[in-house]
């Protein structure tokens, strides 16, 4: 598929890009409670591993079926279709939740949950590919900064606004009642994302020819020659694969950490929430300003040094307040990486394979995303929170050191 598609008219482009920024807030109201769904398993009894899971499903999922979704994706003449479905989909699951914890007994909850996530991978792994090559071609080579960083700023915004009014919500509801509104309320923001990702307009494309293949290895084979042909794309995602690593073991840890060391309210919960997504919209700004004036590469090294200071900060001192802190500046942080790595990420993407390539990307983020959230949880209940937290942020730490590696194949300093 390419994803350079044919010029389109100034309408057009308009009315895409103002259908990708009314989409945002839709996920973005949706998402809205996905931190607070490891916090509600937490509270009703789940263990480490059962968390861990929760974060490590979609990477199992993705892992196995990411190359094959992409295969057919690469056939599809237009791709919105298999993106706005695979959307709504994931965000009912937040409907779905809701009203199962309402119909099923305490001690079946937690797994009748993971079993609702399960199958929300599924879309899952359809969309993370969709996105990217929806994205690109809304956007085109010298747009990825401008429509990403105005998509993920009006997330922001609209992600701590709903996360304001859904912790003062959580404080004032009986649990496990308050949860179960936030999810079901929440999830309507799935219908807001379809109406509009639906009416992204990009011109149908011719689908490349695809080597044949009789088995699983000679499919594998068709895939390293491809990679071979493209060094930089390989480089580049095995670096992102190490930090990406490194920020999913972190992830279960985190809302263990809040409730069993720090004591951390549903309140200040969101709160240490919120303060992510406010500065991010900060950080989108910041850093595509950055990008024009020092390159990619600055803000590749910058971000990705700058979010190894997280869990390596909130471990020492394990205060609210400080947290708090820290998690604002690790938004403004997370706001480059989510920038430079799409950007740096499409550079090295040949235009007629970018489904093919982006699905290999995302299996590498796949494998990161089923073993590191495990491998977190196995390390917390062998070493304890904190030290899981200090690995993540060791992990974080290499992966600035490997990208400090000039590599002129891969980072561009434009």
């Amino acid at each position: 598929m390419n994803a350079n598609p044919p010029e389109q008219s100034y309408d057009i482009k308009k009315r895409n890009f103002r259908n990708v920024q009314i989409d945002a807030v839709g996920v973005a109201l949706s998402t809205a409670a996905a931190p607070f769904l490891p916090v509600f398993l937490t509270r009703m009894g789940a263990t480490n591993l059962q968390v861990g899971l929760l974060t490590a499903m979609p990477g199992v999922t993705g892992l196995v079926l990411a190359l094959f979704i992409g295969r057919f994706l690469q056939t599809r003449r237009n791709i919105v279709p298999w993106f706005s479905g695979s959307r709504l989909l994931v965000l009912s699951s937040y409907a779905l939740t809701g009203l199962v914890s309402m119909a099923i007994p305490k001690e079946f909850l937690v797994n009748s949950v993971l079993g609702i996530w399960a199958l929300a991978t599924i879309p899952q792994t359809s969309l993370a590919v969709c996105f990217s090559v929806v994205m690109n071609a809304v956007a085109g080579p010298q747009g990825r900064y401008a429509l990403l960083s105005r998509r993920w700023t009006i997330f922001g915004l609209t992600n701590t606004i709903v996360t304001f009014f859904a912790t003062q919500m959580l404080d004032r509801v009986v649990f496990p009642l308050n949860y179960q509104v936030l999810f079901i309320s929440l999830s309507l923001g799935g219908l807001i994302s379809y109406y509009f990702s639906s009416r992204i307009t990009l011109p149908d494309q011719t689908p490349p020819p695809l080597a044949e293949s009789k088995s699983l290895g000679e499919t594998l084979q068709n895939y390293l020659r491809l990679m071979r042909q493209n060094p930089a794309f390989v480089s580049f995602v095995s670096k992102r694969f190490v930090y990406l690593s490194a920020i999913s073991l972190g992830a279960p840890i985190f809302p263990l950490f809040f409730v069993r060391e720090v004591h951390a309210t549903d309140a200040e919960i969101g709160t240490i929430n919120m303060a992510t997504s406010a500065v991010m919209m900060v950080g989108y700004s910041f850093w595509t300003w950055i990008s024009r004036k020092k390159g990619g590469r600055f803000v590749l090294l910058a971000t990705t040094f700058g979010l190894m200071l997280y869990p390596l900060a909130s471990t020492l001192t394990p205060q609210v307040g400080w947290i708090i802190f820290y998690a604002g500046t690790s938004g403004f942080f997370q706001a480059g990486i989510d920038l430079v790595f799409f950007d740096e990420l499409m550079k090295t993407v040949p235009p007629e394979y970018s489904a093919t390539f982006v699905s290999l990307a995302q299996s590498l983020q796949y494998l990161s995303a089923m073993l590191a959230p495990l491998a977190g949880t196995w390390l917390a209940d062998h070493l304890g929170l904190g030290a899981a937290l200090l690995v993540s942020a060791g992990l974080r730490l290499l992966g600035f050191l490997l990208f400090l590696r000039s590599d002129r194949l891969v980072i561009h300093a434009s």
